[in-house]
């Protein structure tokens, strides 16, 4: 029974791509003005990934360094152990402490 369920539920899902694919596939065969905005759109987001992916790969050392610098001192590296509390949040526990 779970079986015949599970196989119904996926000829479903299958018949429904299907049907979206060939539908997709006549309006993208249409010369319909929508169809040519939507090649446009996605020629250009899919020309942007490609332009992003190849600056990452030129730039990307560049970028990662300049937020995580190597070693210590005044301008690099970070202080061994940082506190996770805003400044207001040590300010208010300390003033707990002294009044316990």
């Amino acid at each position: 029974m779970e079986q015949s369920w599970d196989f119904e539920f996926l000829s479903r899902i299958a018949d429904s791509c299907m049907a979206f694919l060939s539908e997709f596939v006549d309006d993208w065969l249409a010369n319909d003005m929508r169809v040519v905005i939507f090649k446009i759109l996605l020629g250009w987001l899919i020309f942007s990934l490609v332009a992003i992916h190849f600056a990452w790969k030129v730039y990307g050392t560049t970028v990662n360094d300049m937020y995580y610098r190597q070693g210590t001192g005044q301008n690099g590296g970070t202080p061994d152990a940082a506190s996770h509390l805003a400044g207001w949040e040590r300010a208010g526990q300390s003033f707990k402490t002294h009044q316990e």
